[in-house]
């Protein structure tokens, strides 16, 4: 008799804004383009610029969904990106979780990731891991309490600390939100380099992964002309939701 054939769980991909439609000045300009490109689902490190009702109504104006925001940097004029795991700097930490979940909340967002933050330049990473970790432990269990009451996910991104931040202090992988960019030059993710996207794409499906994937990469040239990556994946699920069957 004919059965059914499973479908892969098809993927979701969600335009980071903070490396996507650059040639837009606004973050507003860019949610524009990004549903112009056919992305129903945006993500952005720092919107805090951008008034947050002014958010709210060019995302539902254009069907649009953010996705995941981050905690505030700290002082980027010092070096800092993220104070998750800074010592000394618990304060500076809530502060910039509560302003990243009030801003979360205007606009419907409910992943954040919570930056760890850097290895103080002057500092020997091995001299100051444990520190640095247990205080970025601190600093989680503190974020899951608030999260949880808030119904949001707290998310954590190690970064290559080889090629992309040397200093970054998480940087080894943990299960959670994954995002995307050719290697090592961080461009596309057809561009040439060391990853086969499309075997981690199927890799994807198979598992039945159901969140989001940031496109958060640098693009060669235009945003839209890169985007025929994106345009291949879409018009290969469309043509998988033909009806199929075997017999058995």
């Amino acid at each position: 008799m004919p059965v059914a054939v499973p479908m892969p769980y098809p993927l979701r991909f969600a335009a980071n804004l903070s490396w996507l439609f650059l040639e837009f000045e606004s973050l507003c300009q860019r949610v524009e383009a990004a549903a112009q490109a056919g992305f129903k689902a945006v993500e952005v490190a720092w919107p805090y610029d951008t008034e947050a009702t002014q958010l709210k109504e060019v995302l539902k104006r254009n069907g649009m969904e953010i996705v995941m925001i981050n905690t505030p940097p700290g002082n980027k004029a010092k070096g800092e990106l993220g104070l998750g795991a800074l010592p000394m700097q618990h304060a500076e930490f809530r502060t910039g979780l509560e302003s990243a979940v009030k801003y979360a909340k205007a606009v419907g967002c409910k992943q954040i990731h919570l930056m760890a933050g850097r290895v103080p330049v002057d500092l020997d990473r091995t001299s100051v891991t444990k520190e640095m970790e247990t205080t970025f432990i601190e600093n989680l269990k503190y974020a899951a309490d608030i999260l949880s009451k808030e119904e949001m996910l707290g998310l954590i991104e190690p970064i290559n600390s080889r090629i992309t931040d040397p200093y970054y202090f998480l940087n080894t992988p943990h299960q959670g939100h994954v995002q995307i960019a050719q290697a090592p030059n961080r461009n596309e993710p057809d561009s040439p380099g060391e990853i086969n996207y499309s075997y981690i794409f199927s890799l994807l499906e198979k598992l039945g992964y159901q969140g989001y994937i940031g496109c958060e990469y640098s693009p060669k040239g235009g945003t839209v002309d890169g985007l025929g990556w994106l345009r291949s994946y879409w018009t290969n699920q469309d043509a998988r939701k033909l009806p199929v069957s075997a017999k058995c």
